[in-house]
């Protein structure tokens, strides 16, 4: 009863406009299954609120529908005095390895077997026929047999044909290699127009601060050592020769000439970043007739600091472990020179064919006359010729 006066009001609370028919339809949907259809068959319309809890108590007495068959949760009276529990140490159970449970490796650190073909025995079958039963006396190892000396075991050539060992690893090339699987590299990036294939290079020369002084380090990863020139050093160090150590036992050479070291000079530099900058302690072998006007980072230090060039798409450089601190290499020169250098051969094309019966006044300077060519270079397709008329 008590269950229904609750749903009754709850819905008229809801929905106030809602008629006592729809209210005690709704209440009969959630009984659902046998009981629902007992009572509708019990209680034909109109009935009143009283006549539907009659029926409804009278249908779950005597027939038990809708009775939910679980016992009540026992109540249990709290003791007296608390049960005191013994203080066991806690001991943590040693981390095994699900695979093998050796304890002296993880799951995701146990090391990988190296994979080899199995090697195909074969068998005769006149010989399994005709095989002799060999007694258990006789086929008992002796411990000797067990274990055998280190001499015999040298003894022993197996070869195998090994198909995939550590393919992931670098491999080294070797003369005698079969070449097999031959794949076309793919390109990263767009080819050039043939013979143009120079123009896709670009050098690793970032900026640097040394001596609170800008200069520029060379990323050499061809360079077997960290080099400077002693003109290039002058100008950042003036009294370099005073801390120059003794340099001793070593032979350089570049692709042109012998070089000629001085000495070990220590110096720092730092590479400038936003997220914080990054300095370096490098000794650099002073050269004499380098003419280079940048040091060069060679693989010593490449190696020692951990530099790593990245020339996938976007290129950069880290330094360490943390590889999202990335450096930038700035603007090339050289591909600025290549653009000049085409810009030019048009500008001599166009002094010495359409710009030659021109008269320039004497009072114009050279550089003013530079810039008039220019202009006129850029503006030539507005000018008539016996070859371009208008």
């Amino acid at each position: 009863m008590s269950w229904f006066l609750k749903q009754k009001d709850r819905l008229t609370a809801l929905h106030p406009d809602m008629s006592e028919t729809m209210v005690y339809k709704r209440i009969l949907r959630k009984c659902g299954g046998d009981l629902e259809n007992a009572i509708r068959s019990r209680c034909i319309e109109p009935f009143s609120t009283e006549d539907y809890i009659y029926a409804m108590e009278e249908i779950t007495t005597r027939t038990k529908i809708g009775i939910n068959w679980y016992k009540p949760p026992m109540d249990k009276k709290p003791s007296g005095k608390p049960i005191p529990k013994p203080n066991k140490p806690h001991v943590k159970a040693p981390f095994k390895c699900h695979k093998c449970g050796s304890t002296s490796h993880l799951a995701n650190t146990r090391p990988k077997k190296t994979r080899i073909n199995e090697i195909e025995i074969e068998k005769d079958d006149t010989k399994e026929k005709n095989e002799v039963p060999v007694n258990e006396s006789d086929s008992e190892p002796s411990e000797e047999e067990e274990l055998p000396d280190e001499l015999s075991l040298e003894n022993i050539n197996a070869s195998f044909e090994v198909t995939e060992v550590h393919t992931h690893l670098p491999q080294y090339s070797d003369e005698c290699m079969d070449l097999i699987h031959i794949k076309d590299a793919k390109m990263q990036k767009t080819k050039p127009a043939r013979g143009k294939g120079y123009t896709a290079g670009s050098s690793c020369i970032p900026n640097i601060v040394k001596n609170n002084k800008e200069a520029k380090i060379h990323l050499d990863s061809g360079a077997f050592c960290t080099c400077v020139g002693k003109n290039y050093l002058d100008k950042i160090y003036t009294n370099w020769q005073d801390k120059l150590m003794p340099i001793e036992g070593i032979k350089l050479s570049s692709a042109s000439q012998n070089m000629h070291p001085l000495g070990i000079f220590e110096a720092a530099m730092i590479f400038p970043h936003p997220a914080g900058s990054i300095r370096l302690k490098v000794e650099f072998s002073v050269m004499n007739n380098c003419t280079s006007q940048h040091s060069i980072l060679g693989t010593d230090y490449l190696n020692i600091y951990g530099i790593y060039i990245n020339n996938h798409q976007d290129r950069y450089f880290t330094i360490g472990e943390n590889k999202r601190r990335k450096f930038s290499f700035p603007l090339e020169k050289r591909e600025i020179t290549v653009i000049r250098q085409v810009k030019n051969v048009n500008k001599e094309k166009f002094v010495s064919n359409q710009f030659i019966e021109a008269k320039i006044s004497p009072e114009l300077t050279l550089e003013m006359k530079e810039e008039l060519i220019e202009i006129l270079l850029q503006y030539r397709e507005a000018f008539a010729s016996d070859d371009e008329p208008l």
